[in-house]
């Protein structure tokens, strides 16, 4: 019987992290692995990290570089954490400029490097495209205890948050096509359905537990060659 062996690099999105709508504590979906990848029968080694960012992955991706070649593919799953912003310190003084985790051009150049690591080391990575955030939700989660106004006024508007995240989005889609990386896009399955709000946590950004079936549903049936899985 055919075994993938697969290899996950990720933030907390690929690690199953969900928002409890009641405690509001962040916890960790209660699934297989394999299942997250559309696969029954694999074998999975997830190194995901909660907060992770492109140069975070990159310095896992050289660690265990003699390891790669163990693995058919490696999945990405990266930018979500590069393209957020330390908001305290806009709260607290909007009329300054302020940078974004890993400002975008340096994103795609790390990113390009963790590609090419991959595959130097003799594997294929495979790039998960970004779940869209939902702006409202976002906004009121990071500006919770701090000054709002000053973040609002800095954005501009809400959705400036939403249109922000999509510039990271579009770069994870190029690389993909200029680097020739077979991609898996997440973000437009949810995008498709009417209220994908829906399938978000309540901090805007995780999905929710149907949210991640969502995901599941999608790999599996964008991934090649992969076995069968009811979500």
């Amino acid at each position: 019987m055919d075994v993938k062996d697969i290899c996950v690099f990720g933030d907390s999105i690929t690690k199953g992290v969900v928002l409890h709508p009641i405690t509001c504590h962040y916890e960790i979906i209660k699934t297989n692995i394999g299942q997250f990848l559309g696969l029954n029968k694999t074998r999975i080694q997830n190194y995901s990290m909660f907060g992770c960012t492109v140069s975070k992955a990159l310095s896992l991706v050289q660690k265990r570089s003699n390891e790669l070649r163990n693995y058919q593919h490696v999945f990405l799953e990266l930018g979500g954490n590069d393209c957020n912003f330390v908001w305290g310190e806009i709260a607290e003084d909007p009329g300054k400029e302020h940078l974004p985790k890993t400002p975008l051009v340096k994103f795609k150049e790390l990113y390009r490097q963790v590609v090419s690591e991959i595959r130097s080391n003799g594997s294929n990575p495979i790039i998960l495209t970004l779940p869209p955030l939902e702006p409202n939700r976002f906004f009121t989660w990071v500006s919770k205890g701090i000054n709002g106004d000053n973040i609002l006024n800095w954005l501009g508007d809400v959705d400036m948050i939403y249109r922000w995240q999509e510039m990271y989005n579009i770069e994870v889609m190029k690389l993909a096509a200029t680097m020739d990386v077979p991609m898996i896009d997440i973000r437009s399955a949810f995008l498709t359905k009417n209220h994908y709000q829906d399938l978000i946590c309540a901090d805007g950004i995780h999905p929710t537990n149907e949210g991640y079936n969502l995901i599941y549903q999608t790999i599996s049936e964008q991934y090649p060659n992969q076995t069968a899985v009811t979500v």
